[in-house]
């Protein structure tokens, strides 16, 4: 591979990790920011709008007075607007906070509560609203300085002027504002940085986990199954994992059972080609001895035999496996396979000194199945009956109508099967016994044939005692 397939790998190791990351930056944290940003914009332009308006209604409220005080001096017959005028204008009580401006009828300011005049080029937007409209309001600078200004209109209380004008200073409020914004601000980043720590230690609970378990899944696929995941979790990645160390177990206990599955076959096809071969030369070598010739015939006869049904329950076992398994259904007798079977390995049991006993009824309900497929069927459990039980055991069979099933029961004396490996016998590949023959496949198509008749297959054994396999197949209605 080279050190640049390695780093390659790296890179594609690390954009895998990034893009989940990635996506809770841009799915997540991005929308968070902007709502953060607009939340923290909506309460600085609130706050803004709330001191800039109380302001101005203090301002109006102090003008407004004024002009009230204005508009009875003028009303008086005794009084001198002027002098009455400048006396408000130094009586002013919050001269401190704001400064009240008198403003002729030529637009210029000749009387202020501070007693010093602004500058002839002073900008005063809101006496031009007032001349127009009665009152004006404005912000803006005035030689540097922030200023808040509100006017209004008195020429008509007094033709020699035209306004009176309240001006004052924005700096404090500007001053409480930047206090409050600053702590908006640190407010919104403490959030979002509180944010990024606790959603960075989550992506890492996440992205570590992920990461041992696609290395994990790797050797999985090599076939490596010795590796298991630590679970550290009880949330959903503990719950991944717990499954994918369970997926481990099964595909190692797969892959051994598969093992010895090869080895079994291969075992079991090497015996009757090897008996087949050995007969063949040794019949084309004897061609004059009957006996010989006959008795060879008969080896290679039964071996061929015995290769042609493993060659066609391996088929059947591929079948099921790729889902191409069919059934030919029909109305059939049960009795009919069932005795098929039995005569089949009547004299099979003879010869290796095992007593069949057959218990057969008169009659029988019909069902609706696959005649070649139940006789397979029969035909597997007695032959597994058969094949381990010793010389002298008993093979029983029974079949009796329960309800609406029918039931065929075939007992053995014979080696029995542990109480751990009873649960795994119709597994596929499993031999509870390895002493003898057998490709481990035939109780899982014998299970896989009775499940698709609508059936039930149950093992019962006892090690040592002997094995009962009960077959349950639905009565035709």
């Amino acid at each position: 591979m080279g050190i640049n397939g390695m780093t390659t790998k790296k890179k594609r190791k690390r954009l895998i990790k990034s893009t989940i990351t990635n996506r809770w930056v841009f799915n997540n944290l991005a929308v968070v920011f902007l709502l953060l940003l607009v939340i923290a914009t909506a309460l600085i332009f609130v706050l803004q709008n709330y001191y800039y308006n109380a302001a101005r209604q203090y301002l109006n409220t102090k003008i407004s007075s004024v002009a009230g005080v204005l508009t009875q001096y003028a009303q008086s017959a005794n009084s001198n607007f002027s002098a009455d005028l400048r006396s408000t204008m130094e009586n002013f009580s919050d001269k401190e906070k704001m400064e009240l401006m008198a403003i002729n009828s030529k637009g210029h300011i000749i009387l202020t509560s501070s007693g010093f005049p602004p500058s002839s080029n002073t900008s005063m937007p809101d006496y031009d609203e007032a001349m127009t409209s009665g009152n004006g309001y404005w912000v803006g600078r005035n030689n540097g300085e922030k200023i808040m200004a509100v006017s209004i209109n008195i020429s008509a209380i007094n033709m020699e002027y035209n306004a009176i004008r309240v001006v004052t200073s924005m700096s404090q409020i500007d001053a409480t504002l930047r206090t409050y914004n600053i702590a908006i601000i640190i407010l919104c980043a403490g959030i979002l940085l509180l944010l990024i720590l606790t959603g960075t230690f989550f992506m890492r609970s996440i992205v570590k986990p992920i990461s041992i378990i696609n290395e994990t899944t790797k050797k999985f696929a090599k076939g490596d199954f010795s590796i298991r995941i630590k679970n550290k979790s009880k949330d959903e990645i503990g719950d991944l994992c717990t499954s994918i160390n369970h997926m481990a177990d099964a595909l190692s206990t797969t892959e051994a059972m598969k093992n010895e599955f090869i080895s079994s076959v291969s075992h079991e096809l090497r015996t009757p080609l090897t008996a087949i071969k050995g007969w063949a030369e040794t019949i084309s070598l004897e061609t004059t001895d009957p006996e010989t010739m006959k008795k060879g015939v008969e080896v290679i006869i039964n071996e061929t035999s015995r290769l042609s049904d493993m060659v066609e329950e391996l088929l059947d076992f591929s079948r099921m496996q790729s889902g191409k398994f069919s059934l030919q259904r029909a109305s059939m007798d049960v009795l009919a396979e069932l005795g098929d079977a039995v005569l089949i390995y009547t004299e099979k049991a003879r010869r290796e000194n095992i007593n069949i006993v057959y218990d057969e009824p008169e009659m029988l309900p019909f069902i609706n199945g696959d005649k070649n497929k139940i006789r397979q069927v029969f035909i597997n459990i007695i032959d597994n009956a058969i094949k381990y039980s010793n010389p002298g055991g008993t093979v029983t069979i029974k079949a009796e109508a329960k309800e609406n099933n029918i039931q065929i029961t075939i007992s053995d004396t014979g080696v029995g099967i542990s109480s751990s490996d009873l649960p795994k016998v119709k597994t596929k590949f499993f031999k509870a016994n390895h002493t003898r023959r057998g490709s481990g496949i035939g109780l899982a198509v014998v299970d896989e044939i009775v499940n698709m008749h609508g059936g039930n297959l149950k093992i019962e054994s006892e090690l040592g005692v002997g094995t009962t396999v009960i077959t349950t197949l639905p009565a035709q209605s």
